[in-house]
């Protein structure tokens, strides 16, 4: 699967990451859910982690539609909040 962190650019992750990913988006949809400003940035920012930890960047010169995108590490905890949905960042 294609992730990419906008403004940074795009991770081919392996769907054997995608359980520790979605309990690291469940983590972000909670900090964000109570408005927790703190938490959310030390939750996002781990789930920006593991993405870069487990996955592999893919070239700039490579174009490759992304199946998921992710905020930028800078991101408002607002600006998140409108973007999420019923299933947070991660579906599944």
């Amino acid at each position: 699967m294609i992730i990419r962190i906008l403004g940074e650019g795009q991770y081919r992750v392996p769907e054997s990451a995608l359980v520790e990913l979605n309990e690291l988006d469940a983590a972000v949809q909670t900090a964000v859910d109570t408005g927790d400003r703190a938490a959310f940035h030390d939750r996002l920012g781990d789930l920006l982690a593991a993405v870069r930890a487990r996955g592999t960047g893919v070239p700039d010169d490579e174009l490759t539609a992304s199946g998921l995108v992710l905020p930028a590490p800078d991101s408002d905890l607002a600006d998140v909040a409108a973007l999420l949905g019923d299933e947070g960042l991660i579906p599944g």
